[in-house]
Parts: C-alpha cells; structure tokens; sequence
C-alpha cells in the first residue's frame, strides 16, 4: 500500500501535466491488491494521452507549435461533443469564434464543438475541474486552485467532478460526493493528503472494505458515522455519481486535472505551459466569456 503513494509523489516533479484513463483497475481490484494499476493509471502522463490524438487534430497542429503539446482527442466521428480542429473553428459562426489575445486556439486551449450546457445561473462564468483525488498532477494543481478561489472574479462559479473511468475512481467519487452531500468538501485537502502524504488508499479490496475505511476517514474528522453511512447510499450521491459520468462521456476527458470553461473551452497544465499560466488562461478565457 506505501509502495503506490511513493510512486506517486515521484512524479509530482516531473513535466508531464496529466494523469491518463489508461490501465483503469478492473470491477475486482478497489484496494491495496490494486496498487499496480492504481500506480499505472496516476503514473501514465500527458505525453501518453496525446499519443492517442486522431490524425485530424495532430495535422491541425500549425508549424511552429509548442513541442509535446497537443490536442486531447475523443477519438469518435460519432460523439456528440469533442475538441476540434483549427479549420473547422475557422468555420464556426463569428458567435462562436474562439477570442484572440495571449492564448492560441489548438495550443494552449481547445473548442469544445457544439459547447455543452453549464448549470450556473445567468451572468455566471462555469468553470469545471475534473479531477482524481488519486492523480498526483490533481494533487500538485491543488493549491494554485485553492488559491485562485480566494480570490477569483465573483462572476465565476467553481465546479468540481471526479473522473469516472473505473471502479478505483469511482470509489473516490462516491468519496467526494459523500463528503459534498454532509457540506464537508472543506475535506478535500485532508482526502489528498490522506492519499498522497498518509500512505492510506480510502479504498479496500471489496466495496464494503471500501466504505468502512472512508467511514473511518469520516469519523476521524467529525463526521457522524449514521449521517455518514446514509449520505453514501444516498439517492443525491447516487445522481450525482450519473451526472459525474455523463460529464466524463460528453467531454471525452482522457486525462486529468482537466479544466472545461464554461462549457466551451478545455485546457490543462500541459496546454497552458505551467500551474500559474493555467491560472491566467483560466481568468483571461472567464472574462472573455462573461463579456459576451
């Protein structure tokens, strides 16, 4: 069980900006005997997800591009919203076209093509992270996110949703939900470092291992351990675990931290070159927004 948090916190200074959907852990392996494909899906970077980009997007790529960035594809003619090329932005609607300044279209950001409903209210800017408690890059974006909630525009309303790939992530997703049903997301930061600091998966080798060790966590941090228990098997967690997975299948996510704004732009560490320039794409992409 330490073996796979160690491997974790190695990576955390490396380059790559992305934890990959590849090798997702099988409906059997939700605990410690699952620490190899645990450790393979955190520790597969960025640079394997662009591997996977359809030849469209890598050929839309203009001469001259930044090295090792590239597109985050959804690798289907047939899905109903994806990232797009350069020449087919060129031919949206002047409405829809993509702003121009310091971050370019197809480097540092994609469209989102058609843009997606968001579920703020009128005159908010929605802006999405999908993330893993598990993924080490989420863990190292942290607390520039943190940060950057104390003191964004008030126009932007902050939207968090756990990846949805396999069992392993879907057992931190009913976590993060559980947590949000009791009005305790101020545990966020106490489920990373659970994970990434105190060696402890929050997950066993059975669903119902799974659940007695995160009602430990919950305990440990004053939470009741009925109220616990009867917000896990909630119907609010339930439906907030399907909406989780249909924002997973409709965005095509395939690496995370992944940010979406407001539902018509994508972008990541990796495309905005560092933690503090995502920081500022994030801002300047919002405001362009909610001029329109």
């Amino acid at each position: 069980m330490k073996r796979w948090i160690l491997v974790l916190l190695a990576v955390l200074p490396v380059s790559f900006s992305a934890c990959s959907r590849q090798a997702a852990a099988p409906a059997s392996s939700q605990g410690p005997a699952a620490a190899s494909q645990i450790q393979a899906s955190a520790t597969t970077t960025a640079n394997a997800t662009a591997a996977n980009a359809v030849s469209e997007n890598a050929a839309a790529t203009p001469a001259g591009s930044q090295p090792g960035v590239a597109d985050t594809a959804n690798g289907s003619d047939d899905a109903p919203v994806g990232t797009t090329s350069l020449e087919k932005i060129a031919e949206l609607p002047a409405q829809h076209q993509l702003p121009d300044g310091r971050w370019k279209a197809g480097i540092n950001y994609d469209a989102v093509v058609p843009a997606q409903p968001t579920a703020v209210a009128p005159g908010k800017v929605e802006v999405l992270e999908v993330f893993w408690y598990a993924c080490p890059h989420c863990y190292a974006l942290e607390p520039y996110l943190t940060a950057w909630r104390k003191s964004k525009a008030d126009y932007i309303e902050f939207v968090r949703v756990p990846i949805m790939w396999g069992p392993i992530h879907r057992a931190h997703a009913q976590l993060y939900y559980t947590l949000k049903q009791l009005g305790r997301n101020d545990l966020d930061d106490k489920v990373f470092e659970t994970l990434h600091q105190e060696q402890n998966p929050l997950m066993g080798n059975s669903p119902e291992e799974t659940f007695q060790r995160q009602l430990d966590f919950a305990r440990q941090n004053g939470i009741d351990a009925e109220a616990f228990r009867k917000a896990y098997n909630s119907f609010a967690v339930n439906s907030d675990l399907q909406r989780a997975d249909e924002i997973t299948q409709r965005y095509h996510v395939e690496g995370v931290p992944e940010i979406i704004i407001n539902g018509k732009y994508t972008t990541d560490v990796g495309k905005a070159g560092s933690h503090e320039n995502l920081i500022a794409e994030i801002n300047d992409l919002a405001a362009g927004e909610h001029k329109h």
